[in-house]
């Protein structure tokens, strides 16, 4: 028989666990309840809440339209600008941003006083957006070391570099030493999460011993595709899946495995990957 091998640091990572934790216990304390964006990247988790009554705003004309209720700001953080919307038109909220991303929130408003800013990062995800939102002055973003080859920097402007948490770690060191050979001036603030390391540290690890692979996460979630593309790398038979339902829609043909491997994105529920494990070894 097979063996099935789960990642110990698969799922919840602690600023999500504590971002979804809140906002369950507002929604369990009825009133009008919205959330500024998706509380985090997982369709199951947002669908949950929203059946608790949690509405989803997407956008500021959005928020500007509610007349009363709490408002709960997304574990990926916002712009200082919708921060000062909120207050300036008194409506009620509480902030669950991961405290890591509140940290490079702080780096960029100090930094960005002075020097330039760079983000390594992905451009569209609500993280960057919101640290872009928190400098005093645009930000560059560059998302791979092509992008950093090109990038043409100010004759003589010192710049700080940040990254969104979720960065695949192996990638940010190539588009830093890039970026180094580049930069007159250059302060490197490596601001991936220990969580992010250790998920994409063990996934790989496991990923290499393993005949089969299943990663579980939402599409959207930043940090579950970087563990898909980790795992893909070194295993070739890796599945990709947010749901059961997905991965018994696709069959999961077990011949000639001998090592199944397990882990999920930080914004995956442990039911979910509990519902994954029961059903990989029901095969086997």
């Amino acid at each position: 028989m097979a063996e099935v091998i789960v990642a110990k640091t698969a799922g919840f990572c602690f600023g999500v666990k504590r971002a979804v934790d809140k906002a369950f216990e507002l929604a369990s304390g009825g009133g009008r309840l919205y959330t500024y964006g998706p509380i985090i990247h997982n369709d199951e988790v947002v669908r949950e809440l929203g059946e608790k009554g949690a509405v989803v705003l997407n956008s500021e004309e959005e928020l500007l339209s509610i007349g009363e209720g709490t408002v709960i700001l997304r574990s990926h953080g916002v712009t200082r600008q919708v921060i000062e919307l909120l207050e300036e038109k008194g409506i009620d909220y509480v902030d669950v941003t991961c405290p890591f991303v509140k940290r490079i929130h702080d780096v960029v408003y100090e930094q960005s006083a002075e020097n330039g800013i760079i983000i390594i990062g992905n451009p569209a995800h609500p993280e960057v957006e919101g640290i872009r939102g928190w400098c005093r002055h645009d930000a560059f973003v560059l998302s791979s070391t092509e992008e950093a080859q090109e990038f043409n920097a100010e004759d003589n402007k010192s710049f700080c570099v940040v990254s969104q948490t979720t960065f695949n770690y192996k990638k940010f060191q190539e588009i830093v030493e890039i970026l180094k050979k580049k930069l007159y001036s250059i302060n490197i603030v490596n601001t991936i999460c220990n969580a992010t390391r250790d998920h994409q540290a063990e996934a790989a690890e496991i990923a290499e011993a393993a005949d089969i692979m299943i990663v579980i996460g939402d599409k959207k979630s930043s940090n579950s595709g970087k563990l898909y593309e980790i795992c893909r790398a070194r295993c070739e038979r890796t599945y990709f899946i947010q749901t059961l339902q997905e991965l018994e829609a696709e069959g999961l043909d077990t011949e000639g495995a001998e090592k199944i491997g397990i882990t999920a994105g930080a914004s995956t529920p442990n039911y979910i990957i509990e519902e994954v494990q029961k059903y990989v070894r029901r095969k086997l």
